[in-house]
């Protein structure tokens, strides 16, 4: 299981929300061979720990007037060998994305759709896909965790093959850098810490007005998962 939850800028104590995010994920899968785990149940441990994390944020918004209208995203991957071998639950504008470098299907992929007002105008093409990237509303979430009524986080199933490399970050790189630059450092011949480093450096040096977060994963056919 690998997360990326990132607080809500702007608003009080995000850091607060986006633990309690990851507190909630880790207890809801202790340390389990996934071999262990049917489909239906890592998709029912994944809602759960959704839910269980937006009422952790609120009853702790709650007790604590300082860090009222705290939240964060959160997507959350779990690898496993069996078919289809990835898992994401995910809500907000943190993202999740696959290079593939061979077969039909290569290239760099979005797995997750940012749950975003700008998005919204995308699909009803109002805005191009560019454009809403550097619109000054780009950061209006129209689902995150720390809302009385959230929804369900969506639930996307992938495939990994050998040599896939899965990423997850947060919206501080992606505002910062086009798909087409971060496909471009993933596809360096480097370590997964070497390539982590180079995103963040070009985040930081396009602008970098966000923190970011980033997490790289090797599927692997000799190690279970990722």
């Amino acid at each position: 299981m690998y997360a990326v939850a990132d607080g809500m800028g702007g608003h009080a104590a995000g850091n607060v929300a986006s633990a309690l995010a990851i507190a909630s994920i880790d207890a809801a899968f202790p340390r389990t061979p996934s071999s262990r785990i049917g489909m239906p149940r890592i998709t029912t441990r994944l809602k759960d720990a959704f839910a269980d994390a937006n009422e952790a944020i609120i009853l702790r918004a709650g007790q604590r007037p300082s860090e009222a209208g705290m939240g964060t995203t959160l997507t959350a991957v779990f690898t496993m060998r069996l078919e289809p071998s990835i898992v994401i639950a995910h809500i907000g504008d943190s993202r999740a994305y696959r290079l593939r470098h061979t077969g039909t299907d290569a290239g760099f992929l979005q797995l997750t759709q940012d749950h975003t007002w700008v998005q919204q105008q995308v699909e009803a093409g109002a805005l191009t896909a560019d454009q809403a990237r550097v619109h000054p509303w780009s950061s209006i979430l129209t689902r995150v965790l720390g809302m009385e009524q959230p929804g369900e986080p969506d639930i996307i199933y992938a495939t990994a093959m050998p040599g896939d490399t899965l990423l997850l970050c947060s919206d501080g790189l992606t505002a910062m850098l086009t798909d087409t630059a971060i496909a471009g450092i993933l596809a360096q011949p480097a370590g997964l810490s070497d390539i982590a480093a180079q995103l963040i450096d070009a985040a930081n040096a396009a602008g970098g007005r966000d923190n970011t977060t980033v997490v790289l994963l090797r599927a692997s056919s000799e190690t279970e998962g990722v």
